[in-house]
């Protein structure tokens, strides 16, 4: 919004997406709004259309006041704060300096928080509240069980399908979207729309769906923080800082994820030599195995379940695995390598479609195969190598644990 646009809003006053507050301060201390009644109002905003929250208005007389100057930075980590550490999950807030007049003419500046319609349901200190007038309101446990049913994996809309505030086509990424274009323009809505990778908002307006935030991005972390995979090596057999000998944070689209994942293990494990087959390399871990693995998780995580990353722990011993989510439909651990169900179809058959990178050997030439003979793999390549069997389990029934080991001892 523009300064006349602003000015206006609050000439209007208060409505379901448009809220001022006063900044008061003791000394250099932010004395109200208290930090609890703002969360409460920004995560409202979040659970409902979104909105922008002015700070720096008086909200019962709509007067400009603005916030000292000297004092600006310290209200935006403030508000900063809030969404990152008072509100659960963290909520995504664009916070922006602005200027406006007061009734004398001075121009003085404020902060305008915008907060889009979230993809998750958020906390506050007081409850779960959703604006859907000039005040929000504590959701019922009725309409927030559908609210969580709209917001998470849904077994109408996926939730791979459901499209991203804050997104538009603008933000794909060409070269990217070309490899599932098959020929056609990489730009044109009505190809991105068959693709699943487009979609209209409530609102009518065209966005990325979660799928292709996470395809056809080059930083699909902007919107989704948690869509990446943490890797992690150690010298031992436990977790332990001390014998931390490699980690990294691999974002980005979720072929190259994998491809980077694999890099890193690849760069960690030991290769040693079988002598008694006239010198053969043994290496620790069946990277056929891990790429799969590797694709299993990025394919048929909950992106529902904000805040929680693929996580990947490479150890003396074994490779550990932890993928967000419980498993899907009615899977077990010990029916995974007979059965199959994808949690994220869109997503999967864009995977279908991403070449492997030559420098890997892996028996594919695309990402995924839709036959669903990943786990098969994964549990028959780590078998032959180490002669143990992977395991599979699942931790308070919303994380699945893979564990391979590692061929030998050198």
């Amino acid at each position: 919004m523009n300064k006349e646009d602003l000015s206006n809003r609050i000439l209007l006053g208060e409505d379901a997406t448009f809220e001022f507050k006063q900044v008061y301060f003791t000394n250099s201390r932010i004395r109200g709004p208290k930090r609890a009644a703002l969360a409460d109002e920004l995560a409202a905003m979040a659970n409902g259309l979104g909105g922008i929250l002015l700070l720096g208005v008086d909200d019962k007389s709509r007067e400009v006041l603005g916030i000292p100057l000297e004092r600006l930075d310290s209200v935006d980590l403030w508000v900063q704060e809030i969404c990152n550490d008072t509100i659960k999950p963290a909520l995504s807030a664009y916070i922006h300096k602005v200027t406006l007049d007061t009734s004398d003419g001075t121009s003085v500046p404020l902060i305008a928080v915008e907060i889009e319609r979230s993809l998750f349901v958020h906390k506050s200190p007081g409850g779960y509240f959703r604006r859907t007038s000039s005040s929000k309101r504590e959701m019922s446990p009725e309409v927030l069980a559908r609210l969580f049913q709209e917001r998470s994996q849904s077994r109408v809309i996926r939730f791979d399908e459901s499209t991203v505030p804050g997104t538009s086509v603008k933000d794909f990424d060409e070269s990217l979207t070309r490899r599932f274009a098959r020929g056609k323009a990489a730009n044109d809505v009505a190809t991105l729309n068959k693709l699943g990778v487009v979609r209209d908002d409530e609102q009518g307006i065209a966005r990325l769906t979660l799928a292709g935030v996470l395809m056809c991005t080059v930083n699909p972390q902007r919107w989704m923080p948690h869509a990446e995979i943490q890797a992690v090596s150690y010298a031992g057999e436990r977790v332990d800082v001390d014998y931390q000998m490699d980690a990294k944070d691999i974002g980005g689209p979720l072929d190259r994820q994998v491809h980077a994942a694999l890099h890193f293990v690849r760069r960690n494990m030991f290769v040693a030599a079988r002598k008694a087959l006239g010198r053969a390399e043994l290496p620790q871990f069946s990277e056929r195995a891990v790429f799969e693995s590797l694709v299993n998780a990025v394919a048929h995580r909950d992106y529902a379940m904000a805040g929680a990353r693929v996580r990947m722990h490479l150890f003396y011993d074994r490779l550990e695995f932890y993928v967000p989510g419980s498993l899907a439909n009615t899977l077990t651990p010990e029916s995974m390598d007979s059965r199959q169900y994808s949690r994220n179809e869109l997503i999967v058959s864009l995977l279908a479609r991403c070449k492997v990178d030559d420098a890997f050997d892996v028996a594919r030439s695309n990402m995924m195969d839709r036959r669903g003979d990943g786990v098969p793999i994964i549990l028959e390549a780590s078998r032959e190598l180490s002669g143990r069997t992977p395991e599979y389990s699942l931790l308070n029934d919303n994380e699945l644990r893979l564990v391979i080991w590692a061929s030998h001892t050198p």
